[in-house]
Formats: structure tokens, C-alpha cells, sequence
């Protein structure tokens, strides 16, 4: 009999959105040979030929935008325009990754020997596996199974256990835009499939974004099944500059949207601020009072400003980390608890929350919270202020709000980040250029933009020497003399 799990409501979680199995090895197993089996004759399909299936798949996406944010919102807590927005990023991907089809996958290169041509090109790794989070339940698919579509290969992947639904109906639009069947496999669980699907002898690439803790298991797992590509994108610490000269209406906006949109549950949220003690008190006052008219409930309400985070568990964690933070020397200017959001009862609320006081030292300065809590450093000196922000683990984004040029520029050249936005918040990645980080964020990859398809597909060089006779490269372009006549070679004849 097969086990199956519930997926629920966090903002009400007798709300029971879907019913899914969860998984073993050998569902695992059984998901990977059919996706190779289907994959063996989409490998074949031209490369425009399957834009042109990637691009169906974003219109059926566009005809069912209303729909699937809706879903959003319900399964993951992410309030309606969000959900909107996670929805349109998938769309705006299959466009991108479309043109990709009729794009140069490959370089030319002249050849150092004459009657001889050199090129690269890209092919298929065969069945890629792809683990996805909860928090872009539409978004974050889109970005690994349209580039590894367009690559050629088969998929099998594994969604999390808290937004299995907004995968399984991701997947049913690219079925339903011409998809050829068994091409793209679900399989649902928690640790099992996942560590399955890592060490498969069937996978040739293993595509991951979550937490540093698990990417690190994955990573592990998947380099004892022997050589594969491994994409893993991971956690963030991002934080926002703020210089005694930028404009502070700008500021807070940023750091109202980077703190608390998605109630903090991006990888990308903006978890510190670090601003001049000549504006810290303006700029802090103006972003408690807006924090606290914040309106929370359920993501579905448009009137609502943020959701819940996804469990009652998160809550509780991140409780545990504003306590610590408190306990260590900092000020809660606000929130800093669970709240209970009247017409959701049980909902996994946890009030936007300001702290003061927070030295680069402090736990809750270096390791992630995701959820929604600023913490506050005031520093006076820009170099001083890129080293607190390049003093942490992770490298995923920065911003720097100021209007001085040279002050911008310095901080974009200094900061160790994958991302660096100036005047806008830490988070709003657009799909035409690459999203990725440094440190402990990732291992080199990235994600979207024309160096998506990198992780899904394998390089091929190729030369053809139509010279009719034996050519040895360095050997005859740069010949030594060893003394002792000429190295062998081609017969005289055919010289």
C-alpha cells in the first residue's frame, strides 16, 4: 500500500489542498527509465522544433495565469500579486528559453592546420533530476525543465512536499502544450526520492535549490554515484547599503519589499540592513511604521500585504532565532513573534520584524532566517560596510542605495555577491541574464539568462580534417630539431 501525504493551507491548514504518494527508490527507479526511454527519441527532435514545445508551454501557462496563482497562494502562503508573479516568470522563461532554440549553442574556431574545420557543439547529458523548493512552486521549475528540455533531455523531477500541486500542474501545461509523454516524470516525498534521485546511475544531472544543510547532502550523495553535472543553488544572506546621501523614499520601499514580500521566504530577501548612523534613525522609524501597517492574512485577499511563512514549524524557528538575537544584545523595534491572523486560525503568522542593535557578530547577522526580519547594523564607513556585507557564508545578492556614482561603483566592484543591484532591492532577477551566487550560495553555475542550459547539456568539440592526409597539430606547426632527421610522418607521396 502506498504511503501518501497532505499538502495544506499555511495560512489555513484544515484547507487540504491535495492528496500526493510519497515516493520510494523504486519509484524513483521506475521514473527514471521511463523518462530515458522517452528521451532516447526527443534527443532526435531538432533543437527549434523543441522551442517550439517550450513555447506552447508558456502560452498554456499564460491562458491559466489567474489559475495557477491562485494555486500559488493557496499552497504556498504566497500573497496574490506575488503569486502572479512567480506564474509570469515562468511564462516570460519559455519565451526566453524559445528564442534559445534558433540560438548559436556552440563556437567556430579556425583551425592552426589548413584543410581542417574545428566547432563546439552541445548535446543532451540524457535524464537530468531536478529538486525544487516551495517558495517559486512555478517559477523555479521553469527555470531548470525548459532549458533542460531545450538541451534534450528527459526529466525526472522532484518538487517540495509543500507545493507538490503547483508542480504537478506546472507539468500538466508543458503535457498539455505537446510534451511528449513519459518526457517529464513527478516523483513526490521528502528525503527518500530526493536522495534517490541524487545517487541514480541513470541521472547524468543533478539540478538543486534549497538550503545549504540539504545541498550539501546532495552534493555529497551525488559525487560517490561517480562524475555528473551538479547544479546546487542555495541560501542567501543578502543585505542593502544605504549611504548618508541616498534617496530614503527609495530606501524604504526596498527594504519594505526586500524584507517582507513573501514574507521574508525568498532566497533573495533582504535579511540585513546596513546603513549610515547619520539616516539610520529616519530610515529605521519610517521602515517600523510601515512594517507595522503591514496588513497579514490570507494570500488569496488582494487587500493583503504578506502571508504566513509555510509552517507552523518555520514560526517557531524563526522565533527561536529573534529570541537569540536578543539574548546576544539586539532590540526588537518591532514584531518578533508569531501572530494569529483573525479568519485563519492556525496559520503559520509570524509578524514582520525590525531589529536594532545587531553587530556583524551576532548569529542572526551571519546565518539565514527566511523569514521576515530585518536586522539592523548601522556603519559609517563604505569600505567597512562591504566588509559586513562580504563577511558572511553566503554570496547570492547586495544592493547599495546612494547617488554618487563613484560610491555605487566601488561597492559594485568590491562586493563578493553573484548578483549586486544599486538603488533597488536585493531581489527582482530578470530572466534574460544569469542568477547564481558565490561562497557557500553555490558551486559555480547558473541558472537562467543563455548560461542556463550550461548544467543541462554537455559540451562536444568536433574536427574534421578534409586534407586527405596524416595532420599532427603542434607536432608539424612548430617542429623541433631533435638531430636525428625528421619525426615520422606521412609518406612522401602523400605530403
Amino acid at each position: 500500500m502506498t504511503t501518501t501525504f497532505r499538502s495544506v493551507n499555511p495560512a489555513r491548514p484544515d484547507d487540504v489542498v491535495g492528496e500526493f504518494p510519497a515516493h520510494t527508490a523504486d519509484d524513483v527507479d521506475a521514473a527514471v527509465v521511463r523518462a530515458a526511454e522517452a528521451q532516447r527519441a526527443w534527443a532526435r527532435v531538432p533543437v527549434p522544433t523543441r522551442a517550439e514545445v517550450v513555447a506552447a508551454a508558456g502560452a498554456v501557462l499564460a491562458e491559466r495565469k489567474q489559475e495557477l496563482a491562485d494555486l500559488v497562494a493557496r499552497e504556498a502562503g504566497k500573497v496574490l500579486v506575488e503569486a502572479g508573479g512567480d506564474v509570469q516568470e515562468a511564462i516570460d522563461m519559455a519565451a526566453f528559453v524559445a528564442g534559445q532554440g534558433r540560438a548559436a549553442m556552440g563556437e567556430t574556431v579556425p583551425s592552426e592546420l589548413g584543410d581542417k574545420l574545428c566547432w563546439t557543439t552541445r548535446q543532451p547529458v540524457g535524464v537530468v533530476g531536478l529538486i525544487t523548493p516551495w517558495n517559486f512552486p512555478v517559477a523555479i521549475p521553469s527555470w531548470k525543465v525548459f532549458p533542460a528540455l531545450l538541451a534534450g533531455n528527459g526529466i525526472v523531477i522532484k518538487p517540495s512536499e509543500h507545493a507538490p500541486a503547483c508542480c504537478e500542474a506546472f507539468v500538466a501545461a508543458c503535457a498539455e502544450a505537446g510534451l511528449p509523454e513519459g518526457l517529464v516524470q513527478v516523483v513526490h516525498g521528502a528525503a527518500e526520492p530526493a536522495a534517490a534521485l541524487a545517487v541514480h546511475p541513470g541521472v547524468g544531472a543533478v539540478s538543486f535549490t534549497g538550503s545549504v544543510a540539504t545541498g550539501r547532502k546532495v552534493a555529497a550523495a551525488a559525487m560517490e554515484s561517480g562524475p555528473r553535472v551538479l547544479s546546487l543553488e542555495l541560501g542567501g544572506k543578502n543585505a542593502m547599503v544605504v549611504r548618508p546621501d541616498a534617496d530614503l523614499d527609495l530606501a524604504l520601499d526596498g527594504a519594505i519589499f526586500g524584507a517582507f514580500g513573501t514574507s521574508g521566504q525568498r532566497c533573495t530577501s533582504t535579511s540585513r540592513l546596513i546603513v549610515h548612523p547619520d539616516v539610520a534613525e529616519e530610515l529605521v522609524g519610517r521602515i517600523v511604521e510601515r512594517a507595522e501597517a503591514l496588513r497579514l492574512g490570507d494570500p488569496r485577499d488582494p487587500t493583503v500585504d504578506v502571508g504566513p511563512v509555510i509552517t507552523a514549524a518555520a514560526a517557531e524557528r524563526i522565533a527561536g532565532m529573534v529570541e537569540a538575537a536578543v539574548a546576544e544584545g539586539a532590540t526588537v523595534a518591532t514584531g518578533g513573534k508569531p501572530v494569529t491572523v483573525a479568519g485563519c486560525e492556525g496559520g503559520a503568522f509570524f509578524a514582520p520584524t525590525v531589529l536594532t542593535g545587531v553587530r556583524p557578530d551576532h548569529r542572526i547577522a551571519r546565518e539565514e532566517v527566511f523569514g521576515p526580519v530585518l536586522a539592523v547594523m548601522e556603519v559609517a564607513d563604505l569600505d567597512e560596510a562591504i566588509d559586513v556585507v562580504n563577511g558572511v557564508e553566503y554570496g547570492l545578492s547586495a544592493a547599495v542605495y546612494t547617488r554618487d556614482i563613484s560610491t555605487a561603483l566601488r561597492a559594485v566592484e568590491r562586493i563578493d555577491t553573484g548578483i549586486v543591484y544599486v538603488n533597488a532591492p536585493t531581489i527582482g532577477a530578470e530572466i534574460p541574464l544569469p542568477f547564481g551566487g558565490t561562497k557557500h550560495t553555490g558551486n559555480g553555475f547558473r541558472e537562467a539568462g543563455t548560461r542556463g542550459i550550461e548544467q543541462f547539456s554537455q559540451i562536444k568539440t568536433v574536427y574534421v580534417d578534409y586534407s586527405g592526409r596524416l595532420q599532427k597539430a603542434q607536432i608539424d606547426t612548430h617542429p623541433i630539431d631533435t638531430g636525428a632527421g625528421a619525426a615520422p610522418g606521412p609518406r612522401e607521396e602523400d605530403a
